[in-house]
């Protein structure tokens, strides 16, 4: 927590600020390892998935984040996707069990990092969740039922949440990793999505845009304050989201997304 200093007639008030962070992770060099469900398998060039990287976590700076970066994995493939380690909402932090089993190693770290900041409880056995299937809207949570996330860690977390006040809505998905990979919140309210993966019935009484027919892989977008941060390549999704008047910022991710990920694996932002 900050404090700003706010001089009145009767002397100086200090009143706390909201600093938002955004812990990150270097990319391992043993990317071109990770896990793939429904991609082939492509050669990645790791110097370009880093320099995309260090953009992206530019960004990320420019919209105002604190970057805590982490340093890079070299045991761990996928560790760059820290979003799926952890899922961090204003009154705790959960610290997931992820699908793949290889995946696992990856959230001590995180939540060692996350210490500091919030009250953390864990997903146990036998349930195992990826941070990317947990879209959170307000005081709904969204949690799509994937390969790596199962009914067992959906009903850890509806019982970890429900003393807050939150419903956990389950959301059938088909053909895709994760939620997140056909569901993006891009403003109040306002997602952007991929009916062909996702049952968009979960999200009666949202606003949803649709990606384009063309672009499938277009609806993963990181809203930050009131941007999103979007990836490159998708100009026509990127136009629809115009028309609504929701502004995007483009980031490079095409070695990234070689590892079946989206702009919103790599980070976990939260305000203190």
């Amino acid at each position: 927590m900050q404090w700003n200093e706010n001089n009145g007639d009767t002397g100086v008030r200090r009143e706390p600020c909201t600093v938002r962070i955004a812990i990150t992770r270097d990319v391992s060099p043993a990317i071109a390892r990770c896990e793939l469900t429904h991609l082939a398998r492509e050669p990645i060039d790791l110097d370009r998935a880093r320099a995309e990287h260090t953009e992206y976590e530019k960004r990320l700076a420019d919209l105002g984040c604190d970057v805590q970066a982490l340093p890079a994995e070299p045991d761990l493939p996928d560790s760059v996707f820290v979003e799926d380690a952890a899922v961090v909402l204003p009154e705790l932090a959960i610290i997931t069990r992820p699908g793949a089993e290889s995946r696992r190693p990856e959230t001590a770290s995180i939540a060692e990092a996350l210490a500091p900041y919030r009250t953390m409880i864990a997903i146990e056995a036998p349930g195992t969740i990826d941070g990317g299937d947990v879209l959170v809207v307000d005081r709904t949570v969204y949690i799509g039922r994937s390969e790596r996330t199962n009914e067992n860690a959906i009903a850890q977390f509806r019982a970890a949440l429900a003393p807050h006040g939150y419903t956990v809505i389950p959301v059938t998905l088909s053909g895709c990793l994760h939620l997140k990979s056909a569901v993006g919140l891009v403003g109040p309210g306002t997602l952007l999505i991929n009916r062909d993966w996702a049952d968009a019935s979960a999200f009666d009484g949202l606003r949803m845009i649709d990606v384009d027919p063309g672009e499938p892989r277009a609806a993963c977008a990181l809203l930050v304050g009131d941007t999103v941060v979007y990836p490159a390549g998708f100009d026509r999704t990127r136009a629809r989201l115009t028309r609504a008047g929701i502004r995007a910022v483009v980031v490079p991710v095409s070695e990234l997304a070689k590892a079946e990920s989206g702009v919103t694996c790599c980070s976990l932002i939260f305000d203190t």
